[in-house]
């Protein structure tokens, strides 16, 4: 998005932004939060993380996911064991090299982060329909405009509903290597 000519003395307060993106982000934390409720019993924030990488990446090495979610191997191994106790995720043998073992979601795993997206979208959604046209045009035109200044890559359209790893940090080398 190309930036604007602002007129000198016009800039926009940046702790005022700061405080409104911060107020947002407690807001969206909050609907993170109540969308993961019916499945907290079962799971972490940190092992949905894991469960929505391995949804957006599909079968992966245990290397690869913990440098995907910024966690030591040995961390992310007792994530992995404790999502196969809950049924979510399972290893198989790498069919390319059958000394690895690659990691992956059980069908009721790719159930749970699709419920919890849908409801934390529509969460979302009902929020946005409370805005007027032009407020969702500014928001749009400003979330995308803080998106690009973070790097962050768009979120997926309503129909593909596949979730994007939510703002972890993807390293293009470590999916290569999955």
């Amino acid at each position: 998005m190309p930036e604007r000519d602002t007129p000198v003395g016009a800039m926009e307060d940046v702790d005022a932004v700061t405080r409104a993106v911060l107020t947002a982000s407690r807001l969206l934390v909050a609907i993170s939060a109540r969308s993961l409720a019916e499945v907290e019993e079962r799971v972490t924030v940190p092992q949905f993380r894991m469960l929505v990488v391995l949804s957006t990446r599909g079968a992966t090495k245990l290397v690869a996911l913990a440098d995907l979610l910024q966690v030591a191997p040995s961390t992310a191994m007792r994530m992995v064991d404790r999502l196969i106790a809950a049924g979510l995720a399972d290893r198989q043998a790498n069919p390319d090299n059958r000394r690895e073992t690659l990691l992956r979601l059980t069908e009721e795993g790719r159930r749970t982060v699709e419920n919890v997206t849908a409801r934390r979208r529509a969460e979302i959604a009902s929020i946005v329909a409370r805005l007027s046209p032009t407020q969702r045009l500014a928001l749009i035109e400003a979330l995308n405009a803080f998106n690009e200044a973070g790097t962050e890559p768009p979120a997926p359209a309503v129909d593909a509903l596949e979730p994007h790893p939510l703002g972890w940090v993807v390293d293009a080398t470590v999916a290569r290597d999955r």
